[in-house]
């Protein structure tokens, strides 16, 4: 013990432990805490004891069922030699008595009224249970807070840099290595480095530390997948960059800080501190959707998030992801700052959103098979990810099942699956967004215990609800008022209390009734404030050095290449276990061929004098529309349909470019051998010019690769339509408006050439310039030729070389355009502070 610090010995059961001034105890379940309580009562984590300075302090972190000193319960206070503590309950929780050599100053609770709750309306006059708060609950004197500061070992002080920031809290390292100039230290998974991590995130052969002669550090990114970070932003691949004594390094789950000559390790075992702090969110116009919020949440905890419609639950999952950072406030995740950091931190946080995250059409172990080798390294063996596949799916309960079509699956068990796809990156902490949304009672049962058990296992897990039913379970519950304000924050069983309502359909209706009511001011004067939330800015966050706008690029986990082959190779896996597709695809273009025979089924197609031939442009025109459909209809629903997935995969590091050449090769193989089964049918019986103006006697396959290049083409305005509409019944509509505006761009029905206006906007219909080429190989102006005008010509019909090469030409411009506004618009549906 330091020199005037008094010595205290805990008891508890007949065991005594004698505590230092030099780090905090921690109390709980957890099998690695300090001083470990087997009882249900008690929470992993529970509660801390520290020299605070002047004094012992006790501090609650957030516990289920409380810690109670004399019989009511405290947040932080000051304890000493006498002082008997009960966790869990006032009575007979664990008893844990404290004795000395010296007495220390001790806090006794003094009686204290419970804050004034502010003026409320008449609803709030009836008098509460008379456990409520507002029934004159007495709380103890809190002890001033006290910040503990970083932990570091005794023996390591010496070589300590003052001024060190906490990495994860006041956690101490995991482990540390000793430097010398000139050494080398490589880190990476595979056992003959240094520093082995044995984590699926980190490749093979990750970084090297070098110590220069000079003294000083560097980190060397040796080509790693999934980056090498510096204060949360990554270095170049392959790139290095000097630390200096407060620099943090991101390795996968691993972060290290030098201190003096040593190398500290912490490894983010799920043990972290998240917390939301003045988060405000405006939409144009300045208008406020998120107000003032501030939460911290325990370590290993379950949250709850409910409020009525329009209190901004969902514009608040967005910010605490990242995925809409708030206009004003911070997200720490550990004391680090999300936004900021977020390239690193993206790694460590799960997302679980309201639809799948999964194709349906897939068995649970292939679509888990897939997102794992999205999300992995590169030099990640198959059978590296198929134990990690199957250790998820045994801790979820899946392994039965995993053969089995995620579709035919119940929603409680689909549901399993969506968590466990997150779950194979272990991340620390782990959103969901209505988890039991549509679910029997039975099935939310399950899932809020499923989540009671990730947070039990060392995960902070934060839940969006509208049910109600299953809020018992959870250690902290965040209730959101109208307009986007926090109404209360604090445990569970004590909620319907500080409403002064015995039922949340009760609370629900005074919040429709009062919405001009400060409900946010009323929790603000409250004492659960200062119990649970009034300390939220007592840490301040690490501050980092920001990198350039160039450096912020976060990298992927697999190169573009091999994200193209993974993506391409599910899809088709998703198109072949889709029965009813396939039919379709193969039926569509037998039927749209076989329409354009109804049309003077073996009618040459060949001049017949200054008449002309009305069935070439008739035939056409329903080969081009027949064309255009089949094209369109293959694509208009994918993007919207996989649009939660999209925006999930992008956010882990899928390449957008990637994802979209996917849909590309698949959609456009598909597109052209269903135009080529259209030309042939369609040509099949007719006679044609014998000689074409490209290949020779091959007439018939130069009429017919126009007609797949339309059906291509019109593949792309597809994804234009379906990247632009926010749901899949929109699209519909969308497809026959395009079919029809076609059908009258073709120039079959009326003349294009001269007039004006009207042919120019032609030139933006992908159809116009099929017709054109294939009208160029039969020579159209000859075939029909200009009524009003027989001596005027369409220079885009001439029976040219250059007419049919200009034709092609504009019509592959045209799906080149149609790709670029997908990979623009595709953009919008990404987490937002990766757009910056």
């Amino acid at each position: 013990m330091g020199l005037g610090v008094p010595e205290l010995v805990l008891e508890l059961n007949g065991r005594t432990w004698t505590l230092e001034e030099s780090r905090p105890y921690t109390l709980g379940r957890d099998p690695q805490g300090d001083i470990v309580l087997d009882d249900a009562r008690v929470s992993w984590r529970h509660a801390t004891i520290s020299w605070g300075g002047r004094s012992w302090v006790i501090e609650d972190h957030g516990s289920t069922n409380g810690t109670f000193v004399q019989g009511q319960r405290i947040h932080q206070m000051e304890i000493g030699p006498g002082s008997a503590v009960h966790l869990g309950n006032a009575t007979d929780g664990p008893l844990l008595s404290a004795s000395g050599a010296a007495a220390a100053p001790q806090a006794q609770p003094q009686q204290q009224p419970y804050a004034a709750q502010g003026a409320s309306p008449g609803w709030a006059q009836q008098a509460p249970p008379q456990q409520s708060p507002q029934a004159g609950w007495q709380q103890p004197q809190h002890a001033t807070p006290q910040q503990p500061a970083a932990h570091i070992p005794p023996q390591q002080n010496s070589g300590g840099v003052a001024g060190a920031p906490p990495i994860y809290g006041d956690r101490s390292p995991t482990t540390f290595h000793q430097f010398s100039i000139g050494r080398v230290m490589r880190i990476g998974r595979a056992l003959e480095n240094e520093l082995v991590v044995s984590d699926l995130q980190v490749s093979r052969n990750h970084a090297e530390f070098h110590s220069m002669p000079d003294g000083r550090m560097e980190i060397r990114d040796l080509g790693s997948h999934n980056g090498t970070y510096v204060n949360g932003q990554p270095i170049a691949k392959g790139g290095s960059q000097l630390l200096g004594p407060t620099d943090i390094v991101g390795v996968g789950h691993s972060t290290f800080r030098i201190v003096g000559d040593r190398l500290e390790e912490f490894v983010d075992t799920g043990e972290v501190s998240f917390s939301a702090r003045h988060l405000t969110v405006e939409v144009d116009g300045g208008k406020q959707i998120l107000k003032d919020v501030s939460f911290g949440v325990p370590e290993k905890s379950l949250i709850a998030v409910i409020g009525p419609s329009g209190s901004g639950k969902s514009t608040l999952l967005k910010a605490l992801t990242g995925y809409r950072p708030a206009n004003q406030g911070d997200v720490l995740y550990d004391n680090r700052n999300l936004y900021k950091q977020f390239a690193e931190l993206r790694q460590r946080i799960g997302l679980v959103p309201q639809d799948d995250i999964l194709h349906k059409e897939l068995t649970v172990k292939k679509a888990l098979k897939y997102a794992a080798k999205l999300r992995f390294p590169a030099d990640t063996t198959g059978a590296e990810r198929n134990a990690r596949i199957d250790e998820v799916l045994r801790e979820l309960k899946l392994d039965i099942h995993k053969e089995k079509k995620v579709t035919s699956l119940s929603g409680g068990q689909r549901k399993r699956v969506s968590v466990a796809l997150e779950l194979l990156t272990k991340p620390s902490l782990i959103f969901l967004d209505e988890p039991t949304s549509g679910l029997d009672p039975g099935m939310d049962r399950d899932v809020m215990q499923l989540l009671r058990g990730l947070a039990d296992d060392g995960r902070t897990v934060l839940v969006v609800t509208h049910s109600v039913a299953e809020l018992a379970i959870c250690d902290k519950l965040l209730v959101m008022a109208p307009g986007g304000s926090v109404a209360y924050f604090g445990p569970p069983e004590e909620a319907l209390n500080f409403f002064g309502y015995d039922t949340w359909a009760d609370v629900f209706s005074a919040f429709e009734n009062y919405r001009d009511y400060d409900w946010a001011g009323r929790w603000k004067g409250s004492q659960h404030y200062q119990m649970y939330a009034a300390d939220i800015d007592a840490i301040a966050p690490q501050s980092v050095q920001m990198p350039p706008p160039q450096a912020m690029k976060p990298p992927k986990p697999q190169g573009w290449g091999s994200q193209l082959l993974t993506l391409i190779r599910r899809y088709v896996s998703v198109i072949v276990s889709d029965k009813g597709f396939l039919a379709l695809t193969v039926i569509l273009p037998l039927v749209l061929g076989s329409v354009s025979l109804l049309i003077d089924s073996g009618q040459d197609l060949l001049p017949r004098g200054r008449q002309g031939n009305a069935t070439a442009t008739t035939v056409l025109l329903i080969l081009a529309v027949g064309a255009c459909f089949a094209g369109a209809a293959n694509s208009v629903r994918e993007l919207i349909k996989e649009r939660v997935i999209y925006e999930r995969e992008r956010a882990t590091g899928l390449s957008r470019s990637a994802y979209l050449m996917s849909k590309v090769v698949v959609l456009g193989v598909v597109t052209l051998l269903q135009g080529a089964m259209v030309g042939a049918i369609g040509f099949a019986t007719r006679e044609v010019p014998k000689e074409a103006l490209f290949l020779g006697s091959a007439t018939k396959l130069e009429l017919t690769i126009p007609i797949m290049a339309l059906g291509f083409t019109s593949m792309m305005f597809g994804l234009v339509i379906s990247s632009l509409v926010k749901t899949s019944e929109k699209t519909m509509p969308l497809l026959v408006m395009f079919a029809i505006v076609q059908v009258v761009f073709t120039g079959c029905l009326f003349t294009l050439n001269g007039a004006v206006g009207v042919n120019q906007v032609s030139y933006l219909m992908p159809s116009r310039w099929a017709v054109a080429a294939a009208g160029a190989t039969l020579d159209f102006n000859v075939l029909s030729p200009n009524k009003d005008d027989p001596g005027k010509t369409d220079p885009l019909w001439e029976h040219t070389a250059t007419a049919w090469t200009i034709d092609m030409i504009a019509l592959i411009a045209l799906a080149v355009i149609c790709g670029i506004l997908v990979a623009r618009f595709l953009r919008r549906h990404e987490p937002e502070v990766m757009r910056k």
